[in-house]
């Protein structure tokens, strides 16, 4: 898709016309936004289907998150848009201040495609409720959900409001040409980087959600068959591909044969003796996702690594749930984000050579711990970084909308999510207002006050 016709102008002049800063004008666009959902959701679920085979309960969470999403931006805006009042020293009254959250105009939101349409749609709720316009531009490697996007956009948004731009990495890179108010990107580590690249051309600020090697710890006190169940869950959520999903396992030796008997219970419990054939697994993106995986698992098989699993079905690009024991750090699965069905397991002593090891590491963009007591959670909470934490189970953070979501350091920076969606994307510009009435001579040159007496008025 060609931008020659594309006017930014157009869709930042509505919010430097003030329009866009009423509350009545973005409770109409989450309304839009809301109808859209209720009145097309079987054919979200089909264009999810067709791009990623994803089983209507996981496609239905796609719009669920969306959902939450305008519910509570509905519930609150009111208290999200008030100027909050500030205190003023004695020394500058009469006066007052406060601060007013302001949109920042345009926003460019690049979505992914693990989940390519909530992760396009919810960051456009934050955008929207501050009251700015913005330009979507869809993954082009789901390509019926970008196209079902493009069309329902277009028919619930007027165009000075909210644009939608479908293509490759290209057409990112022209769009990043303009002078967009803010970039949200949400992808890979490397795509982020070349995205702030760019942004930093036109001094634009950025949003960026991105991924990283997110470990789950298992030590003593775990419920390991729940533990087991709750893992395998959110490791084969969406086919692995999800960028909080548990990369790998660090278990305590004494509790990794257990482990690992109910780990394989788990994937013939969810996906029965034969994965491959179950409604219930999707598919991976593309033919070079799958393909890279499958290396994985060849190299694997090979180093004689497998523990349950390795299965692929090219024609369909499925992969079944993998389990696969690792000796050290070192070992090549454990050099990049998987973002498959694919789980190394690798043992550990305690918690505290874990908790050592992850110092050296880059902070993932999630943390799970099973097991333990408030001793462990703590040392979890004061001793590692990451982009958030959750105990005793994995995933479900991402969908309690009052909670930010974000990462930290090579896993993302800026937050989003309910109020800081809203944050996210507004600016709070401070204001003082003062009156004519009194106006001391003191302030002004000559400067005759003494010393100690000002220094008594300031404080």
């Amino acid at each position: 898709m060609s931008l020659k016709n594309f006017r930014l102008a157009q869709l930042q002049d509505i919010v430097l016309s003030g329009e866009t800063r009423h509350e009545q004008w973005r409770r109409k666009q989450l309304n839009a936004l809301s109808n859209l959902l209720e009145n097309h959701q079987q054919e979200i679920l089909d264009a999810l289907n067709d791009d990623l085979r994803k089983p209507p309960t996981e496609a239905l969470f796609e719009i669920i998150a969306i959902k939450q999403e305008i519910k509570l931006a509905q519930k609150n805006l009111s208290s999200w848009i008030k100027a909050k009042h500030i205190n003023v020293p004695v020394s500058l009254r009469p006066a007052k201040a406060f601060v007013q959250p302001d949109p920042l105009g345009c926003v460019l939101i690049i979505g992914p495609w693990n989940y390519p349409f909530s992760l396009t749609l919810q960051p456009l709720v934050g955008a929207l409720s501050a009251g700015n316009t913005a330009v979507l531009k869809p993954s082009e490697h789901a390509p019926h959900v970008s196209s079902l996007i493009k069309k329902l956009i277009e028919k619930y948004f007027q165009p000075n409001v909210t644009q939608v731009f479908e293509g490759d990495g290209n057409i990112a890179s022209d769009l990043m040409t303009h002078k967009f108010d803010h970039v949200f990107f949400t992808g890979g580590e490397k795509t982020g980087k070349a995205v702030m690249q760019a942004a930093a051309k036109n001094l634009t600020p950025v949003t960026l959600e991105l991924g990283g090697k997110s470990p789950a710890i298992i030590i003593d006190g775990a419920n390991l068959e729940i533990t087991a169940r709750r893992i395998i869950w959110g490791k084969s959520l969406n086919a692995g591909q999800t960028c909080i999903a548990p990369d790998h396992l660090l278990v305590e030796q004494k509790l990794y044969d257990s482990l690992i008997n109910n780990l394989k219970t788990s994937i013939n419990d969810f996906y029965g003796n034969i994965p491959l054939n179950s409604k219930h697994l999707g598919s991976i993106i593309n033919l070079s996702q799958f393909n890279r995986l499958k290396s994985l698992i060849t190299q694997a098989k090979n180093n004689g690594q497998i523990i349950f699993g390795g299965d692929c079905n090219e024609s369909e690009k499925r992969i079944s749930p993998t389990l696969i024991k690792i000796e050290s750090r070192e070992d090549p699965l454990m050099q990049e984000e998987l973002f498959g069905p694919l789980l190394p397991v690798l043992c550990i002593k305690t918690l505290d050579e874990a908790i050592l090891d992850f110092k050296s590491l880059p902070k993932p963009l999630a943390l799970y711990l099973f097991g333990g007591e408030e001793k462990e959670q703590e040392k979890i909470l004061s001793m590692t970084s990451s982009g958030g934490v959750c105990f005793n189970d994995v995933v479900l953070q991402a969908g309690i909308p009052e909670l930010p979501f974000g990462g930290v350091g090579a896993s993302g920076m800026g937050k989003y999510h309910g109020k800081a969606g809203f944050d996210n994307f507004s600016h709070y510009k401070s204001i003082l207002k003062r009156p004519f009435w009194l106006d001391l001579n003191f302030r002004y040159p000559p400067y005759k006050l003494d010393l100690s007496l000002l220094k008594k008025l300031i404080g």
